[in-house]
């Protein structure tokens, strides 16, 4: 369990801005753009094809529309507010629902707290169901939470801001979930504070499976072990670039707008799903979306230092908040079930859907509501009426 939670500062509303100046720089820099020839390999075996930069890049000069973006993210209440030494930017609603259950929401790389704005009407304000007061905070260097100036920010301490910003929210228990580093900072924070966290729920659970659960895996779970092999193989080299040496690539991705666009619209193509038409289920604007908030808030390096934060063997400790996964054919890392009930010893719910990848949110935003839904009405109904002498995972060991 953790020390004393760090200090919190005063709650003050925010709202992000897009000034007209921003744009017009951005506009004369993508227009001033040297570009590469295209690759000497059909495809995208070396990176994303020029064609598709260039085009994603033309319709962020000229057909972006820049009104609806800051529209769209400034359309809900968020707010700052110093821990430990930070601001943090978070996205805040309030259900009108007073049973809603306090769930906090955490994004991954190269995503932003802003994937989520699709889910948060069907969490907060559901037809029928639970309904949900979410907190979906920027990471620290992320969004518009403030840069670390010191090393330091990393899981654990992150961890522990996220509890003390439930605190100060007055929010003493809730639910957790997160894909990518949200998984890996929502696991970190049940780990260190499981009286504060109801229950888990997880994309991307990040288990080190064994031989054995590799050799003893479903055929869903063998594709899965396949797809992360070749993301591994081929498509994690920006991982060790970032871990290793964050300030190099940071330079190109505070500076120049194309090598950041084309830096994330390559993961985001690459780990989303395949639309129907044969192209991601994420259009140009939700690519767009996340590369603009990178590149207003001038993140891009100050986020790929988390990759030097992390101290992987620490993850790989066991859990015993009651947790859900929900896994997504398309996800890029898919350790098999044995592996994830192994560390999570209150695995409580399990389901491979047929839709999504590694944004659900923004990719299948119906279907991640369901799931998260779903992990809380069993918790719901666990406190509400004890199972007795029957088995039950989310009631842990007797």
């Amino acid at each position: 369990m953790a020390a004393a939670l760090p200090p919190s500062g005063a709650v003050r509303a925010f709202v992000p801005e897009v000034r007209d100046e921003q744009v017009a720089d951005l506009r004369a820099r993508l227009a001033l753009t040297r570009w590469p020839e295209e690759a000497t390999e059909p495809g995208a075996a070396q990176g994303p094809a020029l064609a598709d930069v260039q085009r994603l890049v033309g319709h962020w000069r000229d057909g972006y529309d820049w009104a609806a973006f800051a529209g769209r993210i400034a359309s809900v209440p968020q707010l700052k507010v110093d821990i430990d030494g930070l601001g943090v930017h978070a996205m805040h609603v309030r259900s009108r629902r007073s049973d809603a259950i306090p769930l906090l929401l955490t994004h991954g790389w190269p995503s932003t707290c802003y994937e989520f704005l699709r889910l948060l009407p069907l969490l907060a304000e559901p037809a029928q169901g639970l309904a949900f007061h979410v907190v979906a905070p920027s990471l620290p260097g992320y969004g518009w939470s403030d840069r670390p100036s010191e090393p330091g920010w990393g899981i654990e301490r992150t961890a522990d801001a996220w509890a003390a910003l439930m605190d100060r929210l007055g929010y003493p228990r809730f639910v957790a979930h997160g894909g990518d580093w949200g998984a890996v900072v929502s696991t970190t924070l049940a780990r260190r504070h499981p009286e504060r966290v109801r229950g888990l729920h997880l994309t991307l659970p990040m288990s080190a499976a064994t031989d054995d659960d590799r050799a003893t895996a479903s055929p869903r779970e063998q594709r899965g072990l396949i797809r992360e092999a070749a993301y591994r193989r081929d498509g994690s080299a920006y991982a060790q670039l970032q871990r290793t040496r964050p300030q190099t690539i940071g330079y190109a991705l505070v500076d120049s707008p194309v090598g950041l666009c084309a830096w994330i619209a390559e993961k985001m193509w690459a780990w989303s799903d395949t639309a129907p038409d044969g192209g991601s289920l994420l259009s140009d604007d939700d690519v767009l979306d996340a590369v603009s908030v990178y590149w207003l808030s001038a993140t891009g390096a100050s986020a790929a230092r988390l990759y030097r934060e992390v101290d992987w063997r620490a993850q790989q400790a066991p859990v015993d908040v009651p947790t859900g996964c929900s896994i997504f054919p398309a996800e890029i890392i898919r350790p098999p079930r044995t592996a994830v009930e192994r560390q999570y010893r209150r695995l409580c719910h399990w389901r491979e859907l047929e839709r999504g990848g590694h944004f659900p949110a923004a990719e299948v935003p119906e279907l991640l509501a369901a799931e998260i839904r779903e992990l809380a009405e069993q918790l719901h109904r666990l406190e509400s009426s004890p199972v007795n002498g029957q088995s039950n995972p989310c009631e842990g060991p007797r």
